[in-house]
């Protein structure tokens, strides 16, 4: 299954709709994640929340392939992206378990394939450097086998790297 998650307008909604399985639209219509741990304990992979990223946890978790569309942030997900991202923590469990020699949350749906960053906007060679390393670590602990990001100075190319 093929994820994609974004922060642009919801025009770009039928475009994505024929490239992959599922949207999710980082449009802050949801609440922030309440650091509550329910999703880890409680109520597995299900946010207590009752709003569209109720679900986020499973979403994530059972995608092949993560595409996030962001705008750059100071080398980092916009704000909107980070927030659904937070609420995926679900994804893993509590437990700990080594990962490429290293302690990880052990994961609730198993290994995954990509995960893919596209980032928009002004960027800096600094900003790339710490983005590429950001999801890098994002895909080794949300098991993902790789992590690809990729650099868009705007989004008239956008389409063909999906």
């Amino acid at each position: 299954m093929k994820v994609i998650l974004h922060d642009l307008d919801p025009q770009y909604d039928a475009v994505f709709a024929a490239k992959c399985d599922h949207i999710l639209a980082a449009d802050g219509k949801y609440a922030p994640c309440q650091g509550c741990f329910g999703c880890w304990t409680k109520h597995p992979a299900e946010c207590f929340i009752k709003d569209k990223l109720q679900q986020v946890c499973r979403l994530i978790g059972q995608a092949d392939e993560m595409v996030i569309i962001t705008k750059n942030l100071y080398g980092a997900y916009s704000a909107p992206v980070k927030n659904v991202l937070d609420r995926s923590i679900g994804t893993s469990t509590p437990f700990s378990t080594y990962r490429g020699r290293q302690m990880h949350h052990t994961l609730r749906y198993g290994k995954h394939a990509l995960w893919k960053v596209i980032v928009y906007g002004d960027i800096t060679e600094g900003e790339k450097a710490t983005f590429r390393y950001m999801a890098e670590r994002n895909a080794l602990n949300d098991g993902f086998e790789r992590s690809e990001v990729l650099f868009l100075a705007d989004l008239s190319g956008l389409e063909a790297l999906l």
